[in-house]
């Protein structure tokens, strides 16, 4: 008799870890990677250093992080070499999605750019209201300048400043252009003694090291608005679709936003983000 009740407990023992069994590789991802491609400020200020690993811990799912200016994100993207975009250059994106090439496209958080440089100041632009002037005065006074020049949101908003002003500096003296991502780029600005055109948390995160002060800020022109999109499985059928939809959601989660609120105050006295979910574009920065 004893030896029934203990087979009886070893059977039901048996069918409660097979149950949880079941129950486990149904809630684990079936595709656990996720390749997400981002810009050089996300990584270079540290967000997603914190971000990533409760993601990893709240899904099971391991991200790939590759970060280069947007315009290379959203070419891995376009090429099917990644399964989530986190950018920030507004007009090639919504080009990205008019082609079909990614889907939902949301609205994550924002910062602004900056025109930094050293404390001579040869084109003497500090306080200068309007971006705009800045780069004209730059330009007249043929003072060093050093761009990213590598198709970047930052580059794509630099290039449409030089526009604005009525100066291309392709080819000049003056302008530099590194190839490079955020960080470098500003080490090596920093190094010749030039102005850049920076996003403020990059700047933020380097600063102690950099002997550059902000120059010129505040301007509407100099707003840098940070979205996440999943690339097409319909375009990509090898996509991780469920995984990049996940890291999305993640994104816009009210925790995860309140995280973006909060990173960066204790280090450096303001956040170097703003989170955005749900609002519109055209509110921001009001």
């Amino acid at each position: 008799m004893k030896s029934l009740r203990t087979f009886k407990l070893t059977i039901f023992v048996m069918a409660l870890i097979l149950a949880a069994s079941v129950m486990s590789a149904q809630a684990a991802p079936k595709q656990k990677n996720i390749i997400l491609a981002t810009t050089t400020s996300t990584q270079d200020t540290g967000l997603l250093d914190v971000l990533i690993p409760i993601f990893e811990k709240e899904t099971g799912y391991f991200v790939k992080t590759i970060a280069v200016g947007s315009g290379q994100a959203m070419a891995m993207g376009q090429k099917g070499e990644a399964d989530v975009l986190l950018v920030h250059s507004p007009d090639a994106e919504k080009k990205f999605i008019t082609e079909g090439l990614g889907v939902n496209r949301r609205l994550v958080m924002h910062n602004d750019f900056v025109i930094v440089g050293s404390g001579d100041d040869q084109a003497k632009i500090k306080n200068t209201k309007s971006a705009t002037d800045a780069f004209k005065m730059i330009a007249s006074a043929e003072a060093l300048f050093v761009s990213r020049g590598d198709n970047s949101g930052t580059n794509a908003q630099e290039k449409k400043l030089w526009k604005a002003a009525g100066v291309n500096p392709e080819g000049q003296k003056w302008y530099q252009q590194t190839g490079l991502g955020m960080g470098q780029t500003l080490n090596v600005s920093a190094e010749k003694k030039g102005y850049t055109l920076a996003d403020r948390g990059t700047y933020l995160a380097m600063k102690k090291n950099l002997n550059m002060d902000i120059l010129v800020e505040g301007d509407a022109a100099l707003l840098n608005i940070y979205h996440v999109m999943e690339v097409n499985i319909a375009k990509w059928p090898k996509v991780n679709t469920a995984g990049a939809k996940a890291f999305a959601d993640f994104m816009v989660s009210k925790k995860t936003q309140g995280i973006i609120k909060n990173f960066g105050v204790d280090k450096y006295g303001s956040p170097l983000f703003f989170p955005d979910a749900g609002k519109k574009v055209e509110d921001l920065g009001k």
